[in-house]
């Protein structure tokens, strides 16, 4: 249903642009993150909801939860100035690097103790050569 303007999209063109499926942004709908306006049973999506799903698939791709998305959603319908929305952003983002550095230090320590057990392992190998002639 683009008129042209391309500030009218049908959830199948919005899913294409987007390059996500229909049924998410369904999903997304269902937990109020959008809210088409209705031409009939069809759903028509505008400039507002683009960009909401935008905001959506970003906070997704950087871990945030859709609890945390929709907040940040609230705030911005409600602080035409968005000085909250960017309070609550800063706020989400610190948070959300200090749990990352945490799993990044986690990791580093796992794959440290991984390569000293490979290590172990392939002196061990190395080792078994000399046992069995020792042992002859």
């Amino acid at each position: 249903m683009n008129d042209g303007t391309g500030d009218m999209l049908t959830v199948t063109e919005l899913a294409r642009e987007l390059g996500i499926t229909p049924r998410a942004i369904r999903f997304y709908e269902t937990k109020g993150l959008v809210n088409p306006r209705r031409a009939g049973t069809t759903r028509i999506y505008t400039h507002r909801e683009r960009g909401r799903l935008q905001l959506i698939l970003r906070g997704k791709r950087l871990g945030f939860s859709l609890t945390d998305i929709g907040e940040y959603l609230d705030l911005y319908d409600a602080d035409p100035a968005q000085h909250d929305q960017i309070l609550l952003l800063l706020d989400k983002v610190n948070i959300r690097v200090e749990a990352l550095k945490a799993q990044k230090d986690d990791l580093d320590a796992t794959l440290g103790e991984l390569a000293s057990v490979r290590d172990q392992a392939l002196a061990a190998l190395d080792e078994q050569p000399v046992r069995a002639a020792a042992g002859n």
